[in-house]
């Protein structure tokens, strides 16, 4: 059996609980974590499977696994040494990812704002030449229906006028022969 720190086991066990919490990122991230620290520490699921079922019969039995496995510490002593400059190695590249990302952030909602203001000039011109395309439109609209009717108001009112002056500048005829009378045949 591979030898286990309680601090890592108490994290193990930790890192299950949260892969069947009822949250979904939360559980999805916990099972990421526990996926990669496996990979690190090169353990397979059969290892893993092993060590639960060690600490389910006896758990005084794990506890003392792991004391019993003190010549293999001293081995393993020697890799820890070069884990503090591994974290703070890892540690940098994580700084300056963040650094990164966060720069890459910074860019991109200076774009989205930009981009946003664009699209508001862009809708006030679209406004803009909706308003100016209604107007020419208005204006090219023939008006033959209010043409024809004030032509033929203007007509009928030129007409009676005529009509007028010439009766005015035309004096009715005067009658000179006697007008017979008709009027006992008319009953």
């Amino acid at each position: 059996m591979t030898e286990i720190d309680p601090k890592e086991l108490k994290i193990l066990s930790d890192i299950l609980a949260l892969v069947l919490e009822d949250h979904p990122g939360q559980s999805d991230t916990a099972l990421q974590a526990l996926r990669n620290r496996a990979r690190k520490n090169s353990t397979t699921g059969g290892a893993l499977k092993n060590l639960f079922q060690t600490i389910a019969v006896n758990p005084s039995k794990a506890k003392g696994a792991t004391r019993q496995a003190g010549t293999r510490a001293s081995a393993s002593k020697s890799r820890t040494t070069d884990m503090p400059d591994q974290y703070r190695v890892q540690l940098r590249e994580m700084a300056d990812s963040i650094t990164r990302l966060d720069r890459n952030l910074r860019v991109a909602h200076s774009q989205n704002e930009t981009l946003k203001s664009e699209l508001y000039l862009t809708q006030k011109s679209r406004a803009e030449l909706q308003t100016h395309l209604a107007t020419l439109q208005a204006k090219k609209r023939p008006k033959m229906p209010v043409t024809i009717a004030i032509s033929l108001l203007v007509g009928l009112l030129l007409g009676v006028a005529g009509s007028q002056a010439v009766h005015v500048l035309w004096p009715a005829p005067v009658h000179t022969h006697a007008v017979a009378d008709n009027t006992p045949y008319l009953y």
